[in-house]
């Protein structure tokens, strides 16, 4: 059985998202469990996850999921508007949820480029650097 659809295309943050996302080389959209992910081809950001509070879900559907490097973790994880989404957070990646505060875009834009080149191939990271 599919996984039900959890987003609208005019959800909060998510036009803006794609506008960054799409913007890496190869980049590409998909539903993946409900949810847009972003691909190139291994997935480097998600739109909404969920994570796990005194063994509760808590759903963050307005939140954007990014692979994050091992030294940035724990300053970031202090940082009340991320949190541990479910399933990934074992693998390295953080939840940064949109509606804790104003969300700032060039933030925002630098944690997609983190997670992108931790996951891209050689040759896409070459393609963004323009080497």
């Amino acid at each position: 059985m599919p996984h039900p659809i959890m987003f609208r295309d005019d959800d909060p943050g998510l036009t803006e998202l794609r506008r960054v996302a799409l913007g890496f080389p190869e980049a590409f959209e998909k539903i993946s469990h409900g949810r847009p992910a972003f691909c190139a081809p291994k997935m480097f950001a998600v739109y909404g996850g969920n994570a796990k509070s005194d063994g509760t879900m808590v759903s963050y559907p307005h939140s954007l999921l990014v692979k994050v490097d091992e030294s940035e973790q724990r300053a970031l994880g202090q940082d009340s508007r991320f949190f541990s989404p479910m399933y990934l957070a074992p693998s390295g990646w953080l939840g940064l949820d949109f509606g804790a505060a104003p969300v700032d875009w060039d933030e925002v834009g630098e944690l997609v480029d983190a997670s992108f080149r931790l996951t891209a191939s050689a040759r896409l990271i070459r393609l963004l650097d323009g080497t």
